[in-house]
């Protein structure tokens, strides 16, 4: 079994096509007109046979509840893995990136969270190499 589509609840499908593309440089995979929205998904250059991330839009009544309690508690609703959270941080933050959370080392990891201006926060994490069982 493998993750091949996982997806994220946004405001404005072209603002997010936009801002994940133009600003944390992801690559439009589909774009497929479905009535007033579409299927819209990007995946990342480093990575294009991996997972696509829906950008879906925000319509459900259970959504913006559901996003608000999040966002209020500091909560992720996604986590994208990076080589240098600092690196990465001072990128974003050069392009207008607001941070909730400052790079910050968590022992295992070094870990941020932005807003991405689509209605939710995203974490960027890099796993410290002794500390990842996988290597």
């Amino acid at each position: 079994m493998k993750i091949k589509l996982t997806s994220l609840f946004v405001d404005d499908q072209r603002a997010a096509l936009a801002f994940y593309t133009d600003v944390l440089g992801f690559t439009k995979h589909h774009d497929i007109p479905l009535g007033d929205d579409s299927w819209l998904t990007v995946t990342s250059p480093e990575w294009p046979e991996g997972p696509e991330l829906l950008l879906e839009p925000a319509k459900h009544p259970a959504v913006k509840p559901y996003r608000d309690a999040l966002a209020e508690e500091g909560i992720p609703l996604a986590q994208f893995t990076v080589d240098d959270v600092e690196a990465e941080y001072a990128r974003l933050t050069n392009l207008g990136v607001v941070f909730t959370q400052q790079p910050t080392d968590i022992g295992t990891a070094v870990v941020a969270i932005f807003d991405d201006t689509c209605g939710n926060l995203i974490q960027i994490i890099a796993m410290k190499p002794d500390a990842n069982p996988d290597h």
